[in-house]
């Protein structure tokens, strides 16, 4: 999921195993596995090999849909775009945007947000991606002004409207 769900993300061995709370050699297996079957690629940075996804291996994008849907992105999407008013950008901050399965998904909205029906979608969406959905609802002006700090932390992307964007 880490490098799936964010292909910007990259990780190291120990890092990894320590993250996971498994032991190196059983994080190693795994990281060969997906190296050998061309899923992971890997740079040596000193003395240290850090592992990312191959985003030009052909299965990438398939695979990639399937860890947002296991996660419950795509149901997240589905229903708050298509809802809650005019929607500019929507994206994903904290533990899932750097590829962590933690359980508490940080969404931020951007645009003309209907927010007493947003917190009864929250609602159900919960109950049904078995996740907590933490909002944080924006004016594009307030985006703007907060852009400077926004940009300094890990996002997925789930929706953005043309003209506007998380960099």
């Amino acid at each position: 999921m880490k490098f799936f769900l964010n292909p910007g993300t990259s990780a190291y061995l120990r890092g990894l195993a320590d993250e996971l709370g498994e032991s190196t050699n059983s994080v190693r297996v795994e990281l060969n596995r997906l190296s050998e079957a061309g899923l992971l690629e890997s740079a040596e940075e000193g003395r240290t090999k850090v592992y990312r996804a191959n985003t030009a291996h052909p299965l990438f994008p398939e695979i990639q849909r399937m860890v947002a849907k296991t996660v419950g992105l795509d149901k997240v999407v589905e229903q708050v775009v298509s809802r809650l008013g005019k929607v500019e950008l929507a994206f994903v901050t904290g533990d899932y945007a750097k590829g962590k399965d933690s359980g508490l998904i940080d969404l931020v909205l951007v645009g003309e947000i209907d927010k007493g029906y947003l917190q009864s979608l929250v609602e159900k969406l919960e109950a049904l991606i078995e996740r907590k959905v933490r909002t944080l609802v924006l004016t594009i002006s307030e985006y703007e002004k907060l852009l400077g700090t926004l940009s300094r932390t890990p996002a997925l992307v789930l929706w953005e409207q043309k003209g506007v964007s998380k960099s």
